[in-house]
């Protein structure tokens, strides 16, 4: 018995110190791919890369962290971030020879070395925030060239390479340091929609876990509502069916909402089923299913947001949203398990478990949910 209580003590520690991580991180740099869209007129095949820059100039190994605030290199990165744009500009052009070197782009197997067109910036007063910049970089291509590849260096993170302009065209999510491989200028070169249901699945999971902590705070919210499994398959299944509609319907363009409402709103759906979690005495009501539905919907909104800076082919986007919607759910299922695991197995059963573990770790949950509905409100 006190065995297992000094367990239970120790798995709350762990949900503390991972609910200040967490307060931490809502704010944080969140690394994500870079989206290239590449197109070839008359010979000259254009580059435009979204991406933020800093991260470049800073040196940090952007395939090694999922946030620039975990590589020791942080500072230089803040600092950075914290110059106008118009002096970030004028660095990066004096740093772009450097990164030039580890962009790998060829015509016909022949290597063509880029240049840089132009770099502009989305505003960001937000300095906690990263600051979108759009380069344009450019390359002549011998005469007759038929196919293109390109590539860079495993340091500058995941790239999603687009193609414009052409009928099938070629759309890649490369893991870091991959190459698109041959892509014939023409077009046709369109990945196939079984190729992309399976690229888009690590997508949806990689939301999940690790970079998606308000979804799991609120799924970690519905497991520690009851020990038994029906009242959480009610809950889960509602959950599923409501943000798969909204992934879909906004996906789609029929149905959206700006993420300074949609945020906060899922925030406080963190601290809604966590405090019911506390004050619910009775088992599943009828209309707890209803309300995890309802804040599904929101989450929906969530997901969706991030697939957009991704974007879904045109020739095979039902494939990239279902793998992408599949991708969440093995996320969401994969925080059930190791909780279950972690739990169910031996503590579920015992007459503490409500009091020792599933309030308290409740409670955690609604301080973080209520610190993020103060903080994507006000700040």
């Amino acid at each position: 018995m006190q065995v297992l209580q000094k367990s239970c003590g120790l798995v709350l520690r762990i949900l503390a110190a991972l609910s200040i991580l967490w307060i931490g991180a809502a704010r944080a740099h969140e690394v994500l791919p870079a989206i290239a869209d590449m197109a070839v007129v008359d010979g000259k095949l254009t580059l435009s890369v979204r991406t933020s820059v800093e991260g470049f100039m800073a040196g940090i190994n952007l395939t090694d962290v999922k946030d620039t605030n975990e590589s020791p290199l942080a500072q230089s990165y803040d600092a950075l971030r914290a110059l106008p744009s118009a002096e970030i500009e004028a660095r990066f052009k004096t740093f772009f020879p450097e990164m030039a070197q580890r962009l790998r782009l060829t015509a016909d197997g022949a290597p063509v070395v880029p240049k840089l067109e132009s770099i502009s910036f989305t505003e960001q007063s937000d300095l906690s925030l990263a600051r979108p910049a759009l380069l344009t970089l450019s390359a002549d291509l011998p005469t007759g060239t038929k196919l293109v590849s390109f590539g860079w260096d495993k340091m500058f993170g995941a790239l999603v390479l687009r193609q414009q302009g052409v009928e099938k065209p070629y759309t890649g999510m490369l893991e870091a340091g991959a190459d698109s491989g041959p892509i014939a200028i023409g077009g046709g070169g369109a990945v196939s929609q079984w190729q992309t249901f399976v690229d888009y699945i690590p997508v949806g999971f990689d939301h999940i876990v690790p970079k998606g902590l308000d979804h799991i705070l609120f799924v970690l919210g519905l497991f520690f509502f009851s020990t038994q499994l029906k009242p959480l398959l009610w809950q889960i299944t509602a959950f599923t069916l409501a943000h798969t509609i909204t992934l879909a319907l906004s996906s789609l363009g029929v149905f959206t909402l700006p993420g300074n409402i949609v945020e906060p709103l899922i925030a406080a759906s963190i601290v809604f089923v966590a405090v019911e979690n506390i004050w619910n005495t009775g088992g599943l009501k009828p209309w707890r299913p209803l309300v995890v539905f309802c804040f599904g919907l929101l989450h929906g909104l969530g997901f969706a947001s991030v697939l957009g800076e991704f974007g879904l082919p045109e020739g095979a986007f039902m494939p990239a949203l279902i793998g992408f919607n599949i991708g969440v759910e093995l996320g969401q299922l994969a925080i059930i398990a190791v909780a279950a695991v972690l739990l169910w197995t031996w503590a579920a059963r015992q007459v503490w478990y409500r009091r020792a573990i599933a309030i308290p770790a409740s409670l955690l949950i609604a301080a973080v949910g209520a610190f993020w509905v103060v903080e994507r409100t006000l700040l």
